[in-house]
């Protein structure tokens, strides 16, 4: 009998070893310039962070998000922690600042008219594109897009049709974490090409002084969450306390998706159907 070639049993071995199953999603453990390469040719790249990914048995919208992205990288320290320590396993953290660096480094990301900007506010706009023009990357006015506070359901035809005229080859949203995941989805789904969504949250605020400055060792070390509590103990310190919640999560599903909150009572009412008919 002819068998397949070990050459090819290898790269498929070599792939399968890039990702990992974590509650349910699709995490990419290669390094942040092997991320970038497979979502530069178009996909939407999520950076999920622990005080989100509790929130996965509640909040619908943001599961699908996930379960949609094309590349999620492993921001959160605390959900690599539990992860290595409960499968004994060993992969990297890869942070968000971490892949912006990596991602600013690129040509076309660096030439005009190649990609739009989606920033939170004026005054964000304002100070990553001044931030950014000391790295050489001179912005134009029109390739930046102000989101608009999206209440409920993501939709927005203005940014659809901007990115239909111009045709972008890269979209990078810097949005709060738990909305940017649902307009990467929303714009991955409702165009009629596909261009590479970058979703990289807060990251480019830690450069340009819109948020607390994060050093490089302190990020390689995982502490960027102590600097942004030290730096607004109100806003910051019951968000990361409520991360906790990740742990018993973790510890539960490991590499499974959490039921949502309805299913267990689902769950229970068919059992007693079950019961109630013998």
């Amino acid at each position: 009998m002819k068998q397949n070639p070990p050459v090819r049993v290898c790269a498929l071995s070599t792939e399968s070893e890039k990702f990992r199953q974590i509650l349910g999603i699709r995490f990419f453990v290669g390094s942040a310039q092997e991320s970038i390469e497979r979502v530069k040719q178009g996909g939407l790249l999520v950076v999920p962070a622990a005080p989100a990914l509790k929130d996965l048995p509640q909040n619908q919208a943001y599961r699908e998000a996930l379960l949609g992205a094309d590349i999620a990288i492993t921001d959160s320290t605390l959900m690599v922690l539990l992860w290595n320590w409960i499968n004994q396993d060993s992969i990297q953290r890869v942070s968000g600042l971490q892949y912006l660096k990596e991602l600013l480094k690129d040509s076309c990301i660096q030439c005009p008219g190649n990609t739009l900007w989606v920033m939170a506010n004026p005054v964000s706009a304002q100070k990553n594109l001044d931030w950014l023009r000391t790295q050489g990357i001179d912005v134009p006015l029109e390739d930046i897009y102000l989101a608009p506070m999206y209440d409920g359901q993501v939709i927005d035809q203005p940014l659809l049709e901007k990115l239909r005229s111009h045709r972008y080859q890269h979209v990078v949203v810097t949005i709060g974490g738990g909305t940017q995941e649902r307009l990467g989805l929303y714009i991955k789904q409702n165009l009629n090409y596909l261009p590479a969504i970058h979703c990289i949250g807060a990251a480019i605020a830690f450069l340009s002084g819109d948020q607390v400055q994060i050093p490089t060792w302190a990020d390689h070390l995982g502490l960027g969450w102590f600097f942004r509590c030290m730096s607004s103990p109100k806003n910051y310190i019951p968000r990361y306390w409520a991360a906790r919640k990740l742990v018993p999560l973790m510890i539960q599903y490991r590499d499974e998706l959490p039921r949502t909150e309805a299913e267990p009572h689902s769950s229970f009412f068919k059992n007693l159907n079950i019961r109630a008919q013998h």
